[in-house]
């Protein structure tokens, strides 16, 4: 599991703690962002006492698609068959990773999703809420995709494919990453599975997302459906 981190040192040990004992045979790669709280150092230090633990340091905060896309390429040219995404503040808990793994069986990528029966989210305010579910629904609009929780963090890929949606013409680097990934999944043809998952708001530290974040992440999906509905359109006239 690719675990991305920026000032994470009051979850990082929790989390990972909890991932560990949840699924013993998951690597934990965590991605941090040069976090001048020490979460990288914390890191080292639990990789040190835990073979299955390894950091990834970067020189900056360049966005949490960019730390994923680094912590993917590491993984792959390691060598593994399947890499996760999670965050660091537990609002996924690894405790429901199972559900995950199960579905990985008949798909190419797993999505733990808020927006599917079953799925929850705890402790948002109704405004979160209600802006998360209304950029999932105008992703699904104007993309034409059928995936319910386009924007969640917890997921799985199997390695061949991230090899198929070509991460390196992934220009995406902000929370619209996820989308990216989404889209190219599906528009690849491969298939994508939902899961249902029980989202927890964090308790401790800051989040990273902000109005700014959403509003450029709501302006790159408007672009790329308006790109999407050009093509389809020259498709059309194409035609014999």
């Amino acid at each position: 599991m690719v675990i991305p981190t920026y000032n994470e040192v009051e979850n990082l040990e929790w989390i990972v703690g909890r991932l560990r004992a949840a699924q013993p045979g998951v690597d934990v790669m965590v991605v941090d962002d040069n976090s001048p709280d020490g979460t990288g150092k914390l890191a080292d230090r639990m990789a040190d006492a835990d073979a299955a633990i390894s950091v990834v340091h970067r020189t900056e905060k360049a966005g949490l698609g960019a730390a994923y896309l680094n912590g993917f390429d590491v993984a792959l040219k390691a060598g593994y068959d399947v890499i996760g995404e999670m965050d660091a503040d537990g609002s996924h808990q690894p405790e429901q990773l199972h559900l995950l793994l199960d579905a990985l069986r008949t798909a190419d990528l797993v999505i733990g999703s808020r927006y599917v029966p079953g799925g929850s989210v705890v402790n948002w305010p109704l405004q979160r809420l209600a802006l998360s579910r209304g950029g999932n629904l105008y992703v699904r609009l104007l993309l034409g995709i059928k995936v319910k929780d386009a924007t969640a963090g917890f997921r799985l890929f199997r390695r061949s494919t991230l090899e198929t949606i070509d991460l390196g013409s992934v220009l995406s680097t902000g929370y619209v990453f996820q989308t990216d990934l989404a889209y190219r999944t599906v528009t690849r043809g491969l298939t994508v599975a939902e899961v249902p998952i029980e989202f927890i708001e964090r308790e401790r530290g800051d989040s990273k997302m902000s109005g700014q974040v959403a509003s450029e992440s709501l302006k790159l999906i408007t672009r790329w459906g308006l790109s999407e509905r050009r093509a389809r359109l020259r498709r059309g006239r194409n035609r014999p």
